[in-house]
């Protein structure tokens, strides 16, 4: 398992988001693991092949959701008893200005 400080590249948000991939309306949203400007790390029961990309809406404390692209970095399959099948890397790939804007309003301070 690699370790989490060597994924590290940008500041941690200090918010719960949630997160569900768009168009399945009855997916249950799911809090993401550790989440950043530069993509999240989440739980799924669905195995997700390494390069796949996918879009996903991530809802906000606010209670307002951001869309966006994301490509699968990494995934591991996890323990029985886990919270999920898998632990699975996101990395944005196409999130808009002002959308990486509200994220960034949430960064927990450095």
């Amino acid at each position: 398992m690699v370790n989490d400080d060597e994924r590290r590249q940008f500041r941690r948000l200090q918010a719960p988001v949630y997160c569900r991939p768009v168009g399945l309306k009855i997916f249950e949203r799911k809090p993401t693991v550790d989440i950043s400007l530069g993509g999240a790390r989440i739980y799924s029961d669905d195995e997700m092949k390494k390069g796949a990309r996918l879009e996903v809406e991530l809802f906000l404390p606010d209670g307002t959701s951001v869309t966006c692209r994301v490509e699968v970095v990494w995934i591991e399959a996890l323990a029985p008893g886990a919270p999920a099948r898998f632990d699975v890397g996101l990395k944005f790939t196409d999130i808009s200005a002002q959308d990486r804007e509200r994220l960034s309003s949430i960064l927990e301070e450095a």
